[in-house]
């Protein structure tokens, strides 16, 4: 599944649309300790967490996750939305807690492989 067909599914509110929208998701991941995602972060993964600055699009950057998804309500702040768009970072929010958003992109890849 590509960025744009997640983005598509309507099932997150965009809030930046990356310019590589035609880049494979490869896996979510779920972290909300900076440190952490920044050493286990998977390349290309769909990472879902509840932290909404600017750091986080830093650690995005870094690690190359395809998108950023903000779970539980989470708005990202203006520094966030500006980094987003510096980086050419896709970012999308749900109301979903960060297990549930994880697992319907989860659903959504595993059902491509079958």
């Amino acid at each position: 599944m590509t960025i744009r067909e997640l983005i598509d599914t309507g099932e997150f509110e965009t809030i930046h649309v990356g310019e590589r929208t035609d880049r494979n998701i490869t896996k979510p991941f779920c972290c909300d300790l900076l440190s952490i995602a920044m050493g286990k972060a998977p390349e290309g993964c769909a990472w879902v967490t509840v932290m909404g600055n600017m750091n986080t699009l830093a650690v995005a950057s870094l690690t190359d996750a395809a998108c950023v998804i903000l779970a539980e309500g989470v708005a990202p702040d203006e520094a966030a939305k500006q980094k987003a768009i510096e980086q050419n970072i896709t970012v999308m929010k749900t109301g979903l807690p960060i297990f549930e958003a994880a697992l319907l992109i989860e659903k959504r890849l595993s059902h491509e492989d079958a």
